[in-house]
C-alpha cells in the first residue's frame, strides 16, 4: 500500500509576514495537506487530523524559496495513523541542496462514510528502518493515549 505523499510550492509575496518570512501557518497548512494525502492514500477513505506534535522552525523561509513537504506513514493503529512530515526548503537563486526546515508528526484518523472511525489494514514493514520508525510511533501513540486518559480522569475528578 502506498504511504507517502509529496507536496511542493514556491513561496509567494502574499504568504509573508512584515519581516519578509513566510507565515508559519502557511507551512503548517502545507504539512497538514501532505499528512492528509499520505494517510488518505493508505486508508483509501476520508481522514481527519486528530493531533499534531510540536513544530520548531529551524530556519526562515523566504519569498521565492521552494518548499517541499514529504508525508510518510510511520505507524498504523486500528483507525489512526501517524504521518511524519518533513519540510525542506530550497533557495532557487543559489546552487545549494535543500535544507531541512522542520518536521512534525501528525495523527490522522480514517473515517467511514458516516464520519465514524474506520478500521484500516495493518502496515506491512519491510525494512529495519521502517520497523524502528513504527515502534517509535507506537510508543508515541501509547503515550498520547495515556495522557488523554489521565486528563479525562482528572476532569471527572474535578467535576
Amino acid at each position: 500500500m502506498e504511504r507517502q505523499a509529496i507536496i511542493s510550492r514556491v513561496m509567494m509575496p502574499n504568504q509573508t509576514n512584515p519581516s519578509g518570512n513566510i507565515y508559519g501557518g502557511d507551512i503548517m497548512k502545507m504539512m497538514d495537506a501532505a499528512a492528509y494525502a499520505a494517510a488518505r492514500k493508505y486508508a483509501r477513505s476520508n481522514v481527519v487530523t486528530a493531533r499534531v506534535d510540536e513544530l520548531q522552525f529551524h530556519l526562515p523561509i523566504k519569498i521565492g524559496d521552494l518548499v517541499t513537504c514529504t508525508g510518510t506513514l510511520v505507524f498504523v493503529g486500528n483507525s489512526s495513523m501517524e504521518v511524519q512530515v518533513r519540510v525542506e526548503v530550497e533557495d532557487l537563486d543559489e546552487d545549494v541542496p535543500p535544507q531541512h526546515a522542520l518536521s512534525a508528526f501528525f495523527t490522522m484518523v480514517a473515517l467511514d462514510r458516516n464520519g465514524r472511525p474506520k478500521k484500516i489494514p495493518p502496515m506491512e514493514l519491510e525494512t529495519e528502518e521502517e520497523r524502528i520508525a513504527f515502534e517509535a510511533g507506537r510508543l508515541r501513540h501509547e503515550s498520547y493515549r495515556k495522557r488523554k486518559q489521565e486528563a479525562q480522569a482528572k476532569k471527572v475528578a474535578e467535576a
